[in-house]
């Protein structure tokens, strides 16, 4: 694979474009080294910009298409590192209460399925989401019974097992399989499919790895407007592709935490100034720094709280979807609440493809270079 990586992935390969040269950031001059003809070299020569069309990402690899990609995993263990927080900042010191209001079904293009949990917290008042693949994997919050509740407003707000159907009375699987004259212990040919969480933690034990899991933080330039500036809707769409790909290996299905916290934590406003900042000279790092915030200001203890409730706390442990390193530490949470047993790189498709697939851009490729020297992603392991 390392052949096809570009020259930044790995610092044992000489670079093709050396990085330029670092400059201080002051905050009060914006101005940057221009060349003899008033222009800064990465703007000397520039081909004509192609017509905007939707990146490659978008729709082929919607969930469910195209033969498996194989991602290296990583095993990890932080267990020794208990007493060292992430070098951001992001591990908070207390999880906060969040529980799941609702959840619905979501047929793809495709025809593959997932369910979409919708998360009020007690940190902020924005609505989070859980994008969740597979039958086995469940909320404890959107499943506890409410009181005066009927069977109607169970499954209206999602709290059913099986499927919705025209006439449907119950939200209880007990209940459906006595009206339908089933034996109260399901079997492997039951249409009543998922099984109650009972029968879920006897095939838990069965599975043969962890569930694969994706903590990611909303993009609305990547994912909605085309952007070539970042690689957050390859990474989105990347991550239900493996989590719905029916596989050995992937029978415990898998999570994708969709965190509202737009531009790495600073908002889409000041997103769009740092975005202007980046067109005058200065990296993705340098301009959150010049806006006056941190150069990542995200923070991962609702991540860590959804994934408790989901019920993939404790020594079972997850597959963490990731190159970054202080995510890992950060996403487990300050008691050790999750498990990371193993980081899986997400190596971009433009590398792995060779240019063929994947957003391919000169922007992109600096912000994965910055990814990579500052932030000290590991994209390339």
């Amino acid at each position: 694979m390392t052949s096809n990586l570009p020259a930044h992935a790995s610092p044992s390969i000489r670079a093709i474009y050396p990085p330029r040269a670092q400059r201080a950031i002051s905050d009060y001059d914006l101005k940057f080294p221009t060349s003899s003809d008033g222009l800064p070299p990465e703007h000397q020569h520039h081909s004509a910009a192609p017509p905007i069309i939707s990146p490659a990402f978008t729709p082929p690899s919607t969930p469910g298409t195209g033969a498996a990609t194989p991602h290296r995993s990583i095993p990890v263990d932080t267990s020794l590192d208990l007493n060292v927080p992430p070098s951001n900042g992001s591990l908070v010191e207390t999880l906060p209460e969040v529980e799941c209001v609702v959840r619905a079904r979501i047929p793809t293009t495709t025809g593959q399925e997932m369910f979409l949990h919708l998360y009020h917290n007690n940190a902020d008042n924005k609505e989070h989401l859980a994008i969740v693949f597979g039958n086995t994997i469940r909320s404890r919050s959107l499943d506890d019974v409410k009181e005066g509740e009927t069977e109607m407003d169970r499954m209206i707000r999602g709290a059913y097992v099986g499927r919705l159907h025209p006439g449907r009375t119950s939200s209880r699987v007990e209940q459906l399989r006595a009206e339908a004259g089933v034996s109260s212990t399901p079997s492997s040919s039951s249409s009543l499919s998922p099984v109650p969480e009972d029968a879920q933690a006897d095939n838990s034990v069965q599975e043969s790895k962890a569930p694969l899991v994706r903590i990611h933080s909303e993009c609305y330039t990547g994912e909605t407007v085309w952007s070539a500036r970042c690689d957050c809707g390859e990474q989105l769409d990347e991550a239900a592709r493996l989590m719905s790909l029916s596989s050995p290996s992937n029978t415990s299905g898998g999570v994708i935490i969709y965190l509202r916290q737009e531009g790495r934590g600073i908002g889409l406003g000041e997103k769009l100034k740092a975005y202007n900042l980046q067109d005058l000279g200065s990296d993705t790092y340098e301009a959150n720094l010049l806006l006056r915030h941190p150069a990542d200001a995200r923070s991962y203890g609702l991540a860590t709280a959804m994934l408790v409730d989901l019920g993939l706390g404790g020594e079972r442990g997850i597959r963490l979807l990731t190159n970054n390193p202080d995510k890992v530490r950060a996403v487990e949470g300050p008691n050790r609440e999750v498990v990371v047993k193993e980081r899986v790189a997400m190596v971009p498709l433009a590398w792995t493809s060779g240019g063929k697939k994947g957003v391919k851009s000169e922007e992109v490729e600096k912000y994965l270079s910055t990814k990579i020297e500052k932030f000290k992603h590991m994209l390339s392991q």
